[in-house]
């Protein structure tokens, strides 16, 4: 998700996706130390996701 979409987004759904996201990546962690996955650069681009989330999150806060 790129950021022009993350600030396309309403805080509701900002905070919904947030959820969905910290989710699966708590799963695919899981998965990865389990049995390695096919393509781990699929972890470090869902945390950054995650991260570019929070930002907008708190840049929405600060300014309210």
């Amino acid at each position: 998700m790129k950021q022009k979409e993350v600030k396309e987004l309403s805080i509701e759904e900002l905070g919904e996706k947030l959820q969905s996201f910290k989710k699966e990546l708590s799963e695919m962690k899981m998965t990865h130390a389990i049995s390695p996955i096919e393509n781990p650069m699929q972890i470090k681009n869902l945390r950054k996701t995650v991260a570019r989330i929070n930002t907008e999150l708190t840049l929405r806060s600060i300014q309210e």
